[in-house]
């Protein structure tokens, strides 16, 4: 009997032990079964289906398991940028919206549409009939350097409002950069025609009240197209009033001399903006187009202040909205 017994416990001992020493193989494939999902595997074994067998049923497997990334100014046509589209970018700082005007910003906040619609064709027709003609005959008989010369002289003089605005923002690092620029470029640069500054490395900052206004906290205005002076925010028209008494052109009594100084900076500026109007007049709804850019670049503009001095990307061009040293208005309090 104890030598039944002990065969008995022997013969139960090596069952176990096979029972215990067989699952060690199918270990994996049984924990995968309990503890993953079913997609996870699905997705091991797929993907690595067209590696070892490198059949024709790989190539749609491929596609779907692993999408080539896109390049965003391809993604929604399936084309290169025009040059047009990459002068867009340059100058708003993203990338231009479609000729239908839409995009994939935020719906902007327009609740005066209607009127700034009708601000906007008066704007136009003063633009085609007497801005535009201006631009166009300005870069045929102006040569390159000279108009060059024009725009570094005009985007030195708003150094005194963009280092003052700095400092609002609580950035004294940007402000001390844009007052040596200014240094440099007043002195070295006769006068501000040459850019010595740029040359060294001394960036290029543009700001303004409105833009101070927004990062203080005002983000979120209504759009609004002024006569004449183009689009806005009613943040902005409220930051003209803190840019008024730092601009240099504007403490020049004289109408003569500062209305002609004034609409030449306006025929510069718009010189600048001439590399879009192919965009502009394909467009389907030209005003929902000039809106949603001139919005996104505006947004652009404020986050980039709000960014370390580090991580702060350049600045888009200050050739729009149209700076209140460049509006020929009368000196009230003078």
């Amino acid at each position: 009997m104890n030598v039944v017994r002990t065969l008995s416990l022997l013969l139960l001992v090596a069952l176990l032990s096979a029972c215990a020493a067989k699952p060690a193989r199918d270990s994996a494939p049984a924990s995968v079964a309990v503890d993953s999902t079913p997609a996870a595997p699905a997705v091991e074994d797929v993907s690595a289906a067209p590696q070892a067998t490198g059949d024709a049923d790989g190539a749609p497997v491929a596609d779907a398991a692993a999408p080539a990334p896109a390049d965003p100014a391809t993604a929604a046509t399936g084309e290169a940028p025009t040059a047009a589209e990459d002068d867009f970018a340059a100058l708003y700082g993203g990338p231009a919206p479609s000729a239908d005007g839409s995009s994939d910003a935020q719906p902007s906040y327009d609740p005066w549409e209607g009127f700034n619609r009708r601000v906007h064709a008066f704007n136009d027709v003063v633009d085609r009939a007497v801005a535009r003609p201006l631009a166009t005959a300005y870069t045929k008989v102006v040569p390159r350097f000279a108009r060059t010369g024009v725009t570094n002289f005009f985007s030195n003089l708003r150094a005194p409002v963009t280092i003052t605005n700095q400092l609002l923002q609580g950035r004294p690092g940007d402000a001390w950069d844009s007052l040596g620029r200014f240094l440099i470029n007043s002195t070295i640069g006769i006068g501000g025609l040459f850019d010595p500054a740029s040359a060294g490395g001394v960036p290029r900052r543009s700001e303004d009240f409105g833009q101070t206004l927004g990062a203080w906290g005002w983000r979120n205005s209504r759009y609004v197209e002024l006569p004449f002076f183009g689009p806005r925010t009613v943040r902005d028209v409220f930051g003209l009033a803190g840019d008024i008494p730092l601009s240099p052109i504007r403490t020049i009594e004289e109408d003569k001399v500062r209305i002609p100084l004034q609409g030449l900076q306006l025929v510069d500026m718009r010189a600048q903006l001439m590399a879009l109007d192919d965009i502009r007049d394909s467009a389907v709804d030209e005003y929902a187009l000039t809106r949603d850019a001139w919005l996104q670049r505006r947004n652009y503009q404020i986050e980039n202040d709000l960014r370390g001095k580090h991580r702060r990307g350049r600045d888009a061009d200050d050739a729009d909205p149209i700076p209140v040293d460049a509006m020929p208005m009368p000196n009230w309090g003078n």
